[in-house]
């Protein structure tokens, strides 16, 4: 489906391909794309054929590429659904010339409705000021969106350092190792995508007006802000790694004490029974059955008392 944007007579005309062919600044957004319509605009906007079989395979990595009539850039960002490590991945691919833009993906951001409905209301302060500026409000809203997810994994990673302290489980490992392939993934993306928009953001790239470099470089602060998020998220990972592990081998020792302590004092009741379980006649008199019984009762009463004493217990 091809959408188009056009600036003309000082305002905002959308339609659809009926619109390519009129002068004047605009935007194509291309959604699902296919090799037909890629074809069209490839023979339309002198598009460069390398380029035109990227958009087909959306599996790049972040990039920007010159080519001779336009700059090629590919932007990637993540949405999640219920569980904040449920990421779906949004490709988005941008040629970008001196008076013409066309965005291409496969899924729909929420940001890019709201780039939409701006360009409509305010035609003036977004073709109007260039089609660089438009891809400036489409990269923000795309790295903007990230920022939900990385409150979330903070949040998520709070409660399960709380549960773990208070009593930890199995499950809670697999959880951790959860979070960690989904930051994994998250940094895998965002790495290359701030070198993009930090060459962006420096001045020499034909296509981008000075004055919009330095709402690049704004972007690119947004991007610094996230690898930070990350790089402290993971930090927290392993500690709360530490914590479960932490928490476990406590545990074990607490069982492992019980139960030496338990072995302890039946010790004496097991040499008792044992001693007094042979066949020795002269053990049958009524001082012996007293001191079987003192030694039964008393000497594991003393046993508690001298592990208290200790704090063993």
């Amino acid at each position: 489906m091809i959408q188009v944007c056009l600036w003309e007579d000082g305002r905002a005309v959308s339609g659809g391909e009926e619109l390519l062919d009129r002068p004047g600044p605009k935007w194509i957004d291309v959604l699902e794309p296919d090799a037909e319509v890629m074809g069209r605009l490839a023979d339309r906007f002198q598009l460069h054929r390398l380029a035109v079989e990227d958009c087909l395979h959306l599996d790049q990595r972040p990039k920007l590429e010159e080519y001779p009539h336009h700059q090629f850039i590919v932007m990637q960002g993540f949405s999640c659904g219920p569980d904040v490590t449920e990421l779906t991945l949004h490709e988005h691919h941008f040629f970008l010339a001196q008076d013409w833009l066309i965005s291409v993906h496969a899924l729909r951001l929420p940001g890019l409705d709201a780039v939409l409905r701006r360009v409509k209301d305010d035609p003036a302060g977004t073709l109007g000021r260039g089609v660089d500026v438009v891809l400036y409000l489409l990269t923000d809203a795309l790295v903007d969106a990230q920022f939900p997810i990385m409150d979330d994994f903070g949040d998520q990673l709070d409660g399960l350092e709380d549960a773990i302290f208070a009593q930890p489980d199995p499950e809670h490992l697999q959880r951790i190792f959860q979070l960690k392939r989904a930051l994994v993934t998250l940094r895998r993306v965002l790495s290359p995508q701030r070198d993009v928009v930090g060459m962006l953001s420096r001045r020499g790239i034909p296509q981008i007006q000075e004055k919009t470099t330095l709402y690049f470089r704004d972007v690119y602060d947004h991007l610094i802000r996230l690898y930070e998020q990350i790089d402290s998220s993971r930090d927290v990972v392993g500690n709360v790694m530490d914590g479960y592990l932490s928490m476990v081998a406590q545990r074990t020792n607490d069982i492992s004490k019980q139960l030496t302590i338990f072995a302890t004092l039946f010790l004496p009741l097991s040499f008792i029974v044992g001693f007094f379980g042979q066949n020795f006649e002269q053990l049958t008199g009524p001082g012996w059955y007293a001191a079987m019984w003192v030694t039964m009762v008393g000497f594991p009463v003393g046993l508690v008392g001298w592990f208290k004493y200790k704090k063993w217990i």
